[in-house]
């Protein structure tokens, strides 16, 4: 072979060899996207997370079932009355009367049980978990992954986050893990779940984060990541891992009609959490004083928005912060101590994770226009209104019947003081019905101006062009909230 023809054929060689080159000089340094096993990432932090078991003493009276313990299935770990299986228990109540054998109706006190996991974040035995695998208990026992076990006792409980701080004192210290930053997890990182799904103890599945910010209707700060990593009854506490070994969310939630659907609580979340009750055994919140709900559409064309974003404001507590900063119904929030407020759920996590008795600032568009204003922000009360919290959303669809509302009709309804036009009626599939309209519901403002008359309402109702929609204020029981009812396309 001629030198030429040589160097000919070592060309197809340096050409894919110049390939492998480029692909390896475009993947990150250490990246790891597919990992060979996590056999060692599992060993490492399993030690620290724990098997719960709860008993709790139900009474049962005259008429009373047996119920499952919340977020677990009735099964082998929870008995009926006196130990007998529910199946049981159910054929002598109907054949033998309530109380079983000897018809006594008198109540009965037995035990349930119920399982649940943790993880160890402090080595003196602090153990975060869900509320609901806690709450109400009269015991709780902890187990570690060696066997050895230990009572708890409950440090504080969250109920709105479904967060709780249990701590165990072992008499050395313990394996823990450290937190992470949820903020920092990317959809589509690999993540494991550590747990106890029906009781099989210190499972480990693997998955990726599928999303995150998932508004899943749990409580008013909904705000979770989304996992296809399996999770199960029994998991519900347990860890959620990145591969670092750090906690990046608490396993709390499934999609009951899914599979590869779970959800777990942001460990930032967790952080803030877990101090108060540590500190204190109560979290301790923001308060600003508003009902909101969402822009739609129609809502933003409105109210002089460009898109649908922000938080709009149904109604103001009076002598609330908001009431005292001159925040008014019909104003929709955008902005928060610099950060926009992209949709209705976003404002309350915000609110209530600033320090009682900061001054923050607040944007708002009010008549189409941008209006600064500075609040400061009160304290969440127990026995005060949840605000903000989210007004019942409805469906923006004049088929219905007015009646005006004299006082005698506003006392009995217990709105002593309101004036308005009641709905007596809504047709099914007219633009009210589309709208959200329901019988019962009172029409404080129709385009932004007080309606006590139905003459008044006609007259207004009167000048609107096919498909065009008119803003309604209306009161539904204890809430005020903005609908838009569309005008047929054909008059």
């Amino acid at each position: 072979m001629t030198l030429s023809k040589a160097r000919l054929a070592a060309k197809p060689a340096l050409v894919l060899l110049a390939l492998i080159m480029a692909l390896a000089l475009a993947v990150p340094a250490g990246a790891n996207y597919v990992p060979d096993s996590f056999a060692d990432l599992a060993s490492k932090v399993s030690p620290a997370v724990v098997n719960i078991r709860i008993v709790k003493t139900i009474k049962q009276g005259p008429m009373t079932g047996v119920m499952p313990f919340p977020g677990q299935q009735q099964g082998p770990d929870q008995e009926g009355p006196q130990g007998q299986p529910p199946d049981l228990h159910e054929f002598f109540r109907r054949f033998f009367g309530q109380g079983g054998p000897g018809g006594n109706a008198q109540p009965r006190e037995f035990k349930q049980r119920a399982l649940g996991s943790g993880v160890i974040v402090d080595p003196k035995g602090y153990v975060i978990t869900n509320n609901h695998v806690v709450a109400e208990a009269d015991e709780i026992l902890v187990r570690l992954k060696g066997g050895e076990e230990w009572p708890a006792k409950i440090i504080g409980r969250d109920p709105k986050t479904d967060l709780a701080l249990i701590k165990i004192d072992a008499k050395h210290e313990l394996p823990f893990l450290p937190l992470g930053d949820s903020d920092k997890v990317r959809v589509g990182d690999w993540v494991l779940a550590v747990g106890n799904p029906f009781g099989l103890e210190h499972t480990v599945t693997a998955g990726i984060i599928s999303a995150k910010g998932r508004i899943i209707g749990a409580g008013p700060y909904d705000n979770f990541l989304q996992t296809d990593a399996s999770i199960n009854p029994g998991n519900s506490g347990g860890p959620l891992i990145n591969l670092q070994g750090q906690v990046v969310g608490i396993n709390t939630a499934i999609a009951p009609q899914g599979q590869g659907i779970g959800f777990a609580i942001p460990v930032n979340t967790t952080k803030t959490i877990m101090a108060q009750l540590r500190d204190k055994g109560r979290v301790i919140r923001g308060w600003l004083g508003v009902t909101i709900q969402p822009v739609t559409k129609e809502l933003a064309k409105k109210f002089g928005l460009d898109e649908p974003i922000g938080a709009l404001v149904a109604d103001v507590v009076p002598g609330s912060p908001a009431d005292k900063a001159g925040i008014k119904r019909g104003d929709v929030v955008i902005g928060y101590e610099g950060k926009t407020v992209k949709d209705m759920h976003a404002l309350p996590r915000l609110v209530a994770e600033t320090k009682v008795g900061s001054e923050v600032s607040l944007e708002v568009v009010r008549d189409g226009k941008k209006r600064p204003l500075q609040v400061t922000i009160g304290e969440l009360k127990a026995e005060a209104p949840t605000s903000p919290q989210a007004a019942p959303e409805s469906e923006v669809k004049l088929g219905m019947g007015l009646q005006e509302l004299t006082p005698d009709l506003a006392k009995q309804m217990g709105m002593a003081g309101k004036k308005g036009l009641i709905v007596t009626s809504v047709e099914q599939g007219g633009p009210a019905a589309e709208a959200g309209l329901m019988r019962g519901d009172v029409i404080l403002e129709a385009a932004q101006k007080p309606v006590t008359k139905v003459s008044q309402f006609k007259d207004i109702a009167g000048k609107m062009k096919a498909g065009e929609g008119l803003l309604l204020l209306i009161q539904r029981r204890d809430s005020t909230l903005f609908v838009v009812i569309k005008s047929p396309d054909k008059k």
